[in-house]
């Protein structure tokens, strides 16, 4: 049986935008990360570099890159989680090996270990009382990301991670129904319409009593948006600068 205090956690999760001006105690970071580290991993890869951005001056300079966001600049910590294949590259070197690195297959391994254990890391963080902010705008300006931080080829920055002490207790936002999401022997979509339509309804209520309001629209009309426009089309060029051509 998973312990009512672990379900109760993962059941908590809250995206937090404002922290207090408050460092974390000694330790704490590190034991952290230890624990993020011990996220599966394809093949013992470990296909995962974090860069934490300790430097006032790049902090801010992310956080204009990634569109503005303050709490990239205000939060306690910010980590920076890239997909690496540099290191991998390096054993192939070491022991006169080719390196196939830029196959589609090695580039996938690599981002799923990089969501692997930025997630191990948040939940580690959120059971030590920390809020946390996933950054994808700095995805906004890769190509500025890399060079103000030193990224070599067979790198490239997945998201960022905002970390401190929360600020703000925003409600838990309602997820998809499970049977939406959860499917038995096939991708059968039987009654997924109307449960869709259902939870449509509860995050449109959910967007109009929550705490500092909200556009009030719908789950699918936010995706039908997001899906209609063009989503960052310069990440196709920056990750082929990167050396993932994706053979």
């Amino acid at each position: 049986m998973i312990s009512t205090e672990t379900l109760a956690l993962l059941r908590s999760h809250r995206s937090i935008r404002k922290f207090k001006d408050k460092a974390l105690p000694a330790g704490l970071l590190e034991e952290i990360l230890v624990a993020g580290q011990c996220a599966a991993t394809s093949s013992f890869l470990q296909g995962a570099t974090i860069i934490r951005v300790t430097d006032k001056a790049k902090r801010q300079q992310l956080a204009e890159a990634a569109g503005n966001q303050p709490y990239v600049s205000s939060a306690a910590e910010f980590m920076v989680f890239c997909a690496d294949l540099n290191r991998a590259g390096q054993c192939c070197e070491q022991y006169e090996k080719p390196f196939s690195g830029e196959f589609t297959e090695q580039f996938i391994i690599a981002t799923v270990d990089t969501a692997l254990l930025a997630q191990n890391v948040v939940v580690a963080a959120e059971a030590s009382g920390l809020g946390i902010c996933y950054i994808g705008g700095i995805r906004n300006n890769p190509r500025q990301v890399a060079d103000l931080l030193d990224l070599p080829k067979g790198v490239y920055p997945v998201f960022g991670l905002c970390l401190g002490f929360p600020d703000q207790d925003p409600e838990c936002k309602p997820r998809l129904p499970l049977p939406v999401i959860v499917k038995e022997n096939s991708y059968n979509t039987d009654g997924d319409r109307e449960a869709i339509a259902a939870y449509d309804n509860e995050i449109q209520e959910y967007y109009r009593t929550r705490t500092g309001g909200g556009h009030g629209i719908s789950w699918s009309e936010q995706v039908s948006t997001l899906l209609s426009e063009k989503s960052r089309p310069h990440m196709r060029d920056f990750l082929k600068e990167q050396g993932f051509t994706f053979k």
